[in-house]
């Protein structure tokens, strides 16, 4: 789909077709107890859970265990709405923010990952949050989304190449403005 909630998906997406694009050999290795889409090319998995975001955690560690991946090797993307649509923001560990998928994946393997943390805006009142993150972009947001996807999917490749603080003064976006003025 098209929501929120989805925009870690989207990335993931990206990064799999590019990889593919690349001549990279992508494999789907999915297995039941990995509770989620699980590629892999030659140096990276690329993990889709398929529980409730709210148990993200059982995903997470159960792909961990199985190629015994160190914390720090681990990026998880995802929504944020406590940033402007398409704000992007990196960091290593830190609170969960309310965000249900992370606070899984903190109680199941700790909070020593990297996030990529991607804006989504949050609506006018609190109680409105539970259905927002699974609302749809609007039409202004989802003509910018490709455009925002394509940024957030290089950083994470670059993650892998250069230290978190490169990739933070390099690609973190205080709104999505600021990425169409990069263009």
């Amino acid at each position: 789909g098209e929501t929120r909630h989805n925009i870690g998906f989207k990335v993931i997406d990206k990064l799999v077709g590019d990889q593919a694009i690349d001549g990279h050999l992508t494999r789907d290795i999915s297995k039941t107890s990995f509770h989620g889409t699980l590629f892999r090319t030659s140096n990276t998995l690329f993990l889709k859970p398929t529980t409730f975001m709210n148990l993200s955690g059982k995903s997470v560690i159960a792909v961990k265990n199985f190629f015994k991946i160190d914390l720090e090797d681990i990026i998880v993307i995802h929504d944020d709405i406590d940033l402007p649509f398409g704000a992007v923001r990196f960091k290593k560990g830190g609170g969960h923010g309310g965000h249900n998928g992370l606070k899984s994946i903190d109680a199941a393997v700790g909070k020593d990952y990297i996030r990529v943390r991607v804006g989504v805006d949050k609506p006018q009142y609190k109680s409105q949050v539970a259905d927002y993150v699974l609302s749809n972009f609007s039409s202004i947001e989802s003509s910018k989304l490709d455009m925002l996807i394509t940024h957030c999917a290089k950083a994470c490749e670059e993650l892998q190449n250069v230290s978190l603080n490169d990739v933070k003064s390099f690609y973190s976006l205080k709104s999505i403005d600021a990425l169409e003025q990069k263009r």
